[in-house]
C-alpha cells in the first residue's frame, strides 16, 4: 500500500524534530530555519534542474506570500520544539489540518455539518492541550506551538491554491526554500551567529536531509496513496516523537495532555477527510 509511505515520512519528520531539539543547544531556531532552508534550496535547485522545470513563475506573488508564511511557519516550530516536549510542540504544529479547514470555508468553501464538529473538537483538544495548569514558559511555547499550525495551515491553503494554478510542486518548494533563506539570512544580519563544529554540523545536516527525504516520502504517499489514509497515518509523527522523547529527554505526558492530542488527532483526520471534496479537486 503506498500510503504507508507516509509511516515512513513521519518517522523521518519525528528524527527531524530530534536534530532541531539537539540543535538548540547551540544554535538558534533562525540559525537552524536558515541551514534547514539553505540546504534544502540547494537540493531543490538541482531537482529542478533536473526534471527541466523552468524558474520563471507567472504567479511570483503567491509564491512569495506562501514563502513568506511557511517561513513563519518553520520558523515557529523549530522555536516550540526548542521550548515544549517533543510530541506537544508537533501536535500542535499539526493543528494546521483544522486552521486549512476553517481557511477553506472562509474562502467560501461548503462546510458540512461534521467538519463543525470535527472543527470543535480540536478547539478543545486545543484548550486541552494549552490548559492553565501549563508553567509560565510552557504557555508561551505552547502558544508559540499554535502560531506554527495557524500559519501551517495558511501556507498549505496556499499551497493548494498553487497547484489549482498548475504551478509544480517542484518549483513551489523551491521557492518556499528560497523565500525561507533569504528570511532567516536577513534575521540574522541582526541576531548572533555560533560557530558550526562538526558535532552541529552534523545535526543541523540531519535536520535539512531528514526533512527532505521525509516530504519525499510523504509526496509519495499523497499521489499514489488514498488521500484520508495517508492523511491519517500522518499524525504517527506525534507517536514517534513521544517515544523518542521518553527515551532521549525523559519526557513524560500526563494522562489529560494526550486526551488532548488524542482529541486533535480525530479532529484534524475528520477535517481533512470532511475538506477533501472541494471545488478544486471536484475541477
Amino acid at each position: 500500500m503506498q500510503s504507508l509511505w507516509m509511516i515512513a515520512a513521519s518517522l523521518l519528520f519525528a528524527c527531524m524534530g530530534v536534530c532541531v531539539k539537539l540543535a538548540a543547544a547551540t544554535h538558534s531556531a533562525v540559525e537552524i530555519t536558515f541551514y534547514r532552508s539553505f540546504i534544502s534550496l540547494i537540493l531543490m535547485y538541482g531537482l529542478v534542474r533536473l526534471r527541466g522545470v523552468p524558474l520563471p513563475t507567472p504567479h511570483l506573488r503567491w509564491q512569495i506570500t506562501r514563502g513568506i508564511v511557511g517561513f513563519l511557519a518553520l520558523l515557529s516550530y523549530f522555536y516550540a520544539i526548542t521550548l515544549l516536549p517533543l510530541a506537544t510542540a508537533v501536535t500542535l504544529n499539526y493543528t494546521s489540518a483544522i486552521f486549512l479547514a476553517i481557511y477553506l470555508a472562509l474562502a467560501g468553501w461548503q462546510t458540512r455539518h461534521g467538519m463543525l464538529g470535527a472543527l470543535a473538537v480540536g478547539l478543545l483538544g486545543v484548550v486541552l492541550l494549552l490548559k492553565p495548569t501549563f508553567h509560565a514558559d510552557q504557555l508561551f511555547g505552547g502558544l508559540v506551538g499554535l502560531g506554527s499550525g495557524v500559519l501551517a495551515g495558511m501556507a498549505y491553503f496556499s499551497v493548494r491554491e498553487l497547484g489549482a494554478r498548475g504551478e509544480p510542486e517542484t518549483r513551489t518548494v523551491f521557492y518556499f526554500s528560497l523565500v525561507s533563506s533569504v528570511g532567516a539570512g536577513l534575521w540574522l544580519l541582526f541576531s548572533e551567529i555560533h560557530a558550526v563544529d562538526m558535532h552541529s554540523g552534523l545535526l543541523l545536516l540531519g535536520v535539512a536531509s531528514f526533512a527532505t527525504c521525509a516530504q519525499l516520502a510523504m509526496t509519495r504517499a499523497y499521489s499514489r496513496g488514498k488521500t484520508l489514509m495517508s492523511a491519517s497515518l500522518a499524525y504517527s509523527t506525534v507517536i514517534f516523537s513521544s517515544l523518542f522523547g521518553m527515551l532521549l529527554w525523559g519526557e513524560v505526558l500526563d494522562a489529560s495532555a494526550w486526551a488532548a492530542i488524542g482529541l486533535i488527532i480525530l479532529s484534524g483526520i475528520a477535517a481533512t477527510h470532511f475538506s477533501r471534496a472541494s471545488p478544486v479537486e471536484q475541477d
